[in-house]
């Protein structure tokens, strides 16, 4: 295994990283009561210590970051049940710790691809909400022209390069983007984010050994929210350890807690400083729960409310907000603020998207590419 990563507790504070540079995880699922409460209260008290750490600003900003975009899926669902956003839609409520966290680890020349679950990442790289919802309304004001919707979202000028579709397809396009920093000599990190059901895709498994066996900056993030559409993990997956991957190509890996925005923020840290310093790729598990379906369509009868409550337990914001009051960083009166002043923004981008003209029908034909065949 690799040599490169520092031994090191892990972020999900249940495993902890071997000499070889790999997180073995131990018991990141508790079974029985006490056991869950124990395991809440260590988790709590980690990010307290990880809260002494960042300034007043930073922590407030990202406590912010998670809102907007939990307000703009909100809206988003509105929106979608009104007629107003066609197509599919899928949300990214419960997980708002990954992007933010995970982001906010980046400078703004590094790269990120993602799935179609893109609302959020779009958000954390400084995509507005004005031009993320004009996209979902598909008028031409969108940030791809009202041509992409909800899957597609992009912005070259902030090195967002996608929402994408096709499950596992952005994984080797960003080994390709990583290929191409390290090719000009850059130091420039490329991220990306995909589901656990994209690990059992093949491209997966290509670009990692291709990444490693080039030393190339990327960072493979999975999201694991267990549940692939409708299919969970366990029926899925023969090895449902996602970190344990990274073992057959002999690179650094980590088992986050995806459910605390500053562990996923401390983790990719660290991908991103082995990533920059020494041009070697990452894979990080961030273990975190959808609270809605799979999209907008999805009743998401394979899922008990039983279950949805216990994972609900551990909202991301709702955790962040009560470690910050609780260390006196943030009072009711500025939550309150806080909450205003992102419904405030929401709203606006709801009116601007409604206002947009819808995309000039001679668009249809830009940015459409065919190469003829016999030069006919």
């Amino acid at each position: 295994m690799t040599k490169q990563a520092t031994p090191t507790k892990s972020t999900s504070g249940a495993d902890e990283m071997s000499a070889t540079g790999v997180i073995e995880k131990e018991a990141a699922e508790p079974d029985n009561a006490s056991q869950v409460h124990e395991d809440q209260e260590t988790r709590k008290a980690e990010q307290a210590n990880r809260i002494e750490q960042l300034d007043s600003e930073t922590l407030l900003k990202l406590l912010n970051q998670m809102i907007l975009i939990r307000r703009l899926e909100e809206k988003c669902a509105e929106s979608y049940s009104l007629g107003k956003i066609g197509g599919f839609c899928h949300l990214y409520i419960g997980q708002e710790a990954v992007a933010v966290g995970a982001l906010s680890a980046l400078r703004p020349d590094d790269y990120v691809l993602t799935s179609y679950r893109d609302h959020g990442h779009a958000v954390a790289k400084g995509i507005s909400p004005d031009e993320i919802m004009a996209e979902l309304y598909g008028k031409a004001s969108g940030c791809s022209a009202g041509k992409g919707g909800s899957m597609h979202l992009f912005d070259a000028d902030v090195n967002f390069l996608g929402g994408h579709a096709i499950v596992g397809g952005q994984i080797p396009l960003a080994t390709g983007v990583a290929f191409a920093t390290k090719y000009k000599g850059t130091d420039q990190v490329t991220l990306s984010f995909f589901g656990e059901a994209a690990v059992n895709q093949g491209v997966f498994h290509e670009s990692l050994n291709m990444a490693q066996l080039w030393k190339l900056p990327c960072i493979y993030i999975c999201e694991n929210n267990q549940y692939g559409m409708g299919t969970s993990l366990q029926r899925a997956m023969s090895l449902q350890d996602v970190s344990k991957k990274a073992w057959a190509y002999e690179m650094a890996s980590e088992f986050v807690d995806g459910m605390d925005v500053l562990a996923v923020r401390e983790a990719v840290a660290r991908a991103v400083e082995r990533a920059r310093r020494d041009c070697l790729p990452s894979l990080l598990e961030v273990r975190t729960y959808r609270f809605m379906g799979h999209s907008m369509s999805d009743p998401g009868n394979y899922r008990t409310r039983t279950e949805i409550e216990k994972h609900q337990e551990r909202d991301p914001i709702k955790l962040f907000t009560a470690s910050l009051k609780e260390k006196d960083i943030l009072t009711d009166d500025r939550l309150a603020a806080m909450e205003k002043e992102v419904r405030e923004q929401v709203e606006h981008a709801a009116r601007f998207a409604d206002e947009s003209p819808e995309p000039d029908p001679k668009e249809l034909y830009t940015h459409v590419y065919a190469n003829p065949l016999n030069g006919q």
